[in-house]
């Protein structure tokens, strides 16, 4: 008898990181009230996908590094001004740093503009803002409205804890759902493959603000991976065009 005819039939198991085809920058996402479980498959990222290849992954440093420094550059007025504003209207420091989780896992601290009062602010990063937040200052509204905020970041992209476009870094023990996050998501984690970003194809694609119900959850880790299946330097020039042009031109941040 051959040796092939002893031995079961071989099944493909593997499963598609993407359940369902999603279109680009979509103008909004809108959630339904039942949250869905987790989705019980077996992901993975391909060797596209996890930006393994020496030359595209230097390419990636290479543009965020170059457009960060010159970003740097010119935003250096408009960083003096944020900097006079916060200081005048409200005491503490200027910048507001936190450990967030970065490349493989490697926690980094994050620089932010300082949005809160220093008395109210929440340095553990666990309890989300909320609409009309009473630990938001004034000047700290107009900056979260448009994203400002969220400039200091560009020190951490030409430190290499960073890039321009990504997943958005997370605090360690952040909840979702009212559940750990990777508790939620068993995939999350997979996110972490790459660089965490200033804005990402998540957030020009609608999924901000609250993650109070899992499916919000799940959806931008869903979007996290495909960014990292799908990378190309032209979808990053895609991403900043549109972060751009929906928060700081028409303030839609949240």
């Amino acid at each position: 008898m051959a040796l092939s005819a002893s031995l079961p039939a071989m099944r493909d198991d593997s499963v598609s990181v993407w359940h369902r085809k999603q279109p680009l920058f979509r103008p909004g996402v809108s959630y339904s009230d039942r949250p869905r479980p987790p989705r019980r498959r077996l992901y993975y990222l391909s060797h596209r996908g996890a930006l393994s290849e020496l030359t595209r992954s230097r390419t990636k440093r290479l543009f965020d590094a170059s457009c960060a420094s010159l970003a740097l550059l010119a935003f250096a007025p408009l960083f003096g001004g944020i900097a006079l504003a916060i200081k005048l209207t409200s005491p503490g420091p200027v910048f507001f740093t936190q450990y967030r989780y970065g490349h493989r896992n490697h926690r980094f601290r994050i620089f932010k503009f300082r949005t809160m009062h220093t008395h109210l602010g929440d340095k553990r990063g666990v309890a989300q803002t909320v609409s009309n937040d009473p630990r938001v200052t004034a000047v700290g509204r107009v900056l979260r409205k448009t994203s400002l905020d969220e400039l200091p970041q560009l020190i951490n992209v030409i430190r290499g804890d960073m890039s321009l476009v990504g997943p958005r870094p997370h605090v360690p023990g952040m909840q979702a759902a009212d559940t750990l996050y990777e508790n939620l998501v068993p995939y999350y984690f997979q996110r972490h493959t790459i660089r965490p970003g200033i804005t990402g194809l998540a957030q020009v694609s609608g999924c901000r603000g609250s993650t109070a119900k899992a499916e919000a959850a799940i959806s931008r880790v869903d979007y996290d991976l495909q960014y990292i299946e799908r990378w190309s330097l032209w979808l990053d020039i895609k991403i900043i065009w549109w972060t751009v042009k929906r928060e700081f031109f028409f303030g839609k941040a949240e």
